[in-house]
């Protein structure tokens, strides 16, 4: 009897605490790992090239999807598809955590599972990779108050702020222009004026992914506002629409924008001088990470698991001073 008890101890102790198990015949056979995004974006180029460097490095198959749109039932979709294809791990950037806990939770009970860049702190999932994005939000105010040391009204813009990482970001911004202590719980519900008494932030504006919505949204707040000081895009694609709207108003240089993320027209407009810094990310070692995770899991090996549940790849503030060196580096990485 205390013989039996042991050994279903045992065989307890190695069932995965979200889902699957480990590769039948472990090394034998090649996993094959999902990569899931939250979007279409030349961010995500940069993720698929370190996911693509994973699987060669570590002998794994490894599938990247991407929602055209942006969108929940986008990714449900494809989420499902990943699943029926029999993959061994899924790393997800989440859209909205919220509305998608059920989806990831499900298949958390079917394959390991972990979250990249836009978490869902309250499921099941093993681990988080990416940055503190409310941390990084504060790296972004930190530029705004260079670029405003007499202060001055202020835009946000970003696609959606549902998801955990968009939310968390803007908040971060707020908070350090605004002088507030650390606190990423806080959030200030957008339509809402935020000030002190040198900076305002008249609003945030989304745009639902869509590239287009996101050029209309700045192109508005330049002529509503005729005293914008300043202009903050947070998704990759928000600094290159806000650039294109102040050229097309003819108010390049004249209205300081600060970005989020390393699109080339942000990179090109940092060496013009037409944006002011951006805080990047590392896409490349998300990609990378994840697969080099999900693949050592998928053969029973855990230990690449963070004890925290958290693998931080911190932000970075690319300037004028090293966004050449920053710009030849991304492009080694991603030939």
């Amino acid at each position: 009897m205390n013989y039996v008890r042991t050994l279903i101890v045992a065989v307890v102790g190695l069932l995965p605490a979200c889902g699957g198990e480990p590769v039948a015949g472990g090394a034998a056979r090649r996993p094959k790992i999902g990569f899931l995004t939250n979007c279409t974006a030349s961010f995500w180029v940069i993720g698929k090239k370190g996911v693509e460097a994973a699987a060669r490095d570590f002998d794994v198959d490894a599938v990247v999807r991407m929602p055209p749109n942006g969108l929940v039932e986008e990714q449900k979709r494809y989420l499902e598809e990943l699943l029926t294809m029999g993959v061994d791990g899924l790393a997800v950037s989440v859209i909205d955590a919220a509305n998608e806990a059920g989806m990831i939770d499900d298949a958390c009970r079917r394959v390991p599972l972990i979250t990249h860049d836009s978490d869902a702190p309250e499921s099941r999932r093993l681990a988080y990779i990416g940055m503190d994005n409310y941390l990084a939000g504060r790296e972004v105010g930190k530029l705004v108050k260079e670029a405003l040391p007499d202060g001055g009204e202020i835009m946000l813009f970003i696609g959606i702020l549902e998801q955990d990482n968009a939310r968390k970001r803007r908040q971060g911004v707020i908070d350090e222009v605004l002088g507030r202590d650390v606190d990423p719980k806080r959030f200030d519900k957008p339509g809402e004026v935020q000030r002190n008494d040198k900076h305002v932030f008249l609003d945030t504006r989304t745009d639902g992914s869509d590239k287009a919505r996101a050029k209309a949204n700045a192109e508005d707040s330049i002529a509503r506002h005729p005293e914008l000081d300043c202009m903050v895009g947070l998704f990759a694609y928000n600094p290159p629409a806000c650039l294109a709207a102040l050229k097309d108003a003819g108010k390049l240089g004249r209205i300081k924008l600060v970005a989020f993320d390393e699109a080339d027209d942000t990179l090109q407009g940092i060496l013009d001088g037409h944006v002011f810094g951006t805080v990047v990310q590392d896409p490349y070692r998300y990609g990378y990470e994840s697969v080099r995770m999900l693949g050592a899991i998928a053969r029973g090996d855990r230990s690449l698991l963070p004890e925290s549940g958290f693998l931080d790849i911190p932000a970075r503030v690319i300037r004028k001073d090293n966004v050449e060196t920053f710009w030849a580096e991304l492009e080694r990485l991603t030939q």
